[in-house]
């Protein structure tokens, strides 16, 4: 059975490159977050679950940036 998904990335190389870059560059940057601020529950969550970079941006976006502010206060 042919996946339309899998033919998708087999006939463009270039947007399964990219979309492996993306994913690795908001995982890096939120594990590395999530590791300065001692999180380790989010951490491990960031860590196991793949989710090409969605969780990762909005872990980014708002969890560490609400905890900032109210350290910040």
């Amino acid at each position: 059975m042919n996946n339309p998904l899998s033919s998708l990335f087999l006939q463009h190389p270039f947007v399964m490159g990219s979309l492996i870059v993306w994913a690795i560059i908001w995982k890096g940057l939120a594990l590395w977050k999530a590791a300065r601020r001692e999180e380790k529950k989010w951490f491990i969550v960031l860590l196991v679950i793949n989710t090409v970079g969605i969780l990762e941006i909005f872990y980014l976006l708002f969890i560490a940036k609400e905890e900032t502010l109210k350290e910040k206060e």
